[in-house]
């Protein structure tokens, strides 16, 4: 997948459920784009 058309240089996400499952895909995608996470979980 390109991230070209992504680009969140500057930008700050969060997200929950991080550990693993969707939550770490959503992370991992987020931090290859460029963004600055808040990561969030329980455990």
């Amino acid at each position: 997948m390109s991230y070209d058309l992504f680009n969140l240089e500057g930008k700050v996400a969060a997200v929950t459920g991080c550990t693993r499952g969707i939550g770490r895909s959503v992370a991992t995608a987020l931090a290859e784009a460029g963004a600055n996470l808040a990561l969030l979980q329980r455990n």
